[in-house]
């Protein structure tokens, strides 16, 4: 078994290198954002550049300035954090299509608070920080998307801390589900009840809860 996941593997980076990722993808969630011509919308994207994660492979850890932006063409990321205690606490998942970063340390090129880990292979779309900073000045519409984008990403945090306060535990595992289906996919159950604010056990009735319905 060992031997056809490795012959599996290794076909399929083979086609990766035979059909490399194009930037339809992110081009796209540009245009969703910001009605450009698709002419703009591939200047906006000039900068960014493939780059490859393994699965458990950190995209950024905690103590150090986040360098890059990512856009996940496939796989999924967590961000997560340690209580006081030492408890492992995911904060954030990020699926496939959007993106990954941690904002204040990379806007503000400060040590991050959080990690940012790969839960599966994952293939990007990465800007640096310098190069993001040459487009902002460079062309309006790229500060322009920019923009929107933190403020949707701040209208992600808000709502996600109002919904600890408003909604209860089975609602809002009701409302991941809804959202992002693939993190059952490529996330362990304790991620999920971490990120819920619950623990492992409370889950697994919410879970029983759900399915009944």
């Amino acid at each position: 078994m060992r031997g056809v996941c490795s012959r599996g593997r290794r076909s399929n980076v083979f086609l990766r290198k035979l059909m490399p990722m194009t930037k339809d993808n992110l081009i796209r969630f540009v245009q969703d954002i910001l009605p450009v011509s698709p002419g703009k919308a591939e200047q906006l994207v000039e900068k960014y550049k493939a780059t490859e994660f393994r699965k458990n492979d950190f995209i950024l850890k905690e103590g150090v300035v986040c360098k890059a932006s990512h856009f996940i063409e496939t796989g999924m990321m967590r961000a997560f954090t340690h209580d006081l205690d030492g408890n492992d606490v995911t904060t954030a998942f990020y699926p496939d299509k959007g993106f990954a970063t941690e904002l204040f340390s990379f806007f503000k090129q400060v040590p991050s608070r959080e990690n940012i880990q790969a839960l599966a292979d994952c293939e990007t779309w990465s800007i640096t920080y310098e190069d993001m900073q040459a487009s902002f000045h460079a062309i309006p519409e790229f500060r322009e998307f920019g923009r929107i984008n933190i403020i949707n990403n701040y209208g992600l945090l808000k709502e996600r801390m109002l919904s600890m306060l408003h909604e209860t535990a089975e609602q809002r595992y009701a409302n991941l589900i809804q959202l992002n289906p693939e993190i059952l996919q490529h996330a362990p159950l304790k991620y999920i009840a971490s990120y819920l604010g619950i623990t492992d056990t409370s889950l697994s009735r919410v879970r029983s809860a759900f399915v009944k319905k």
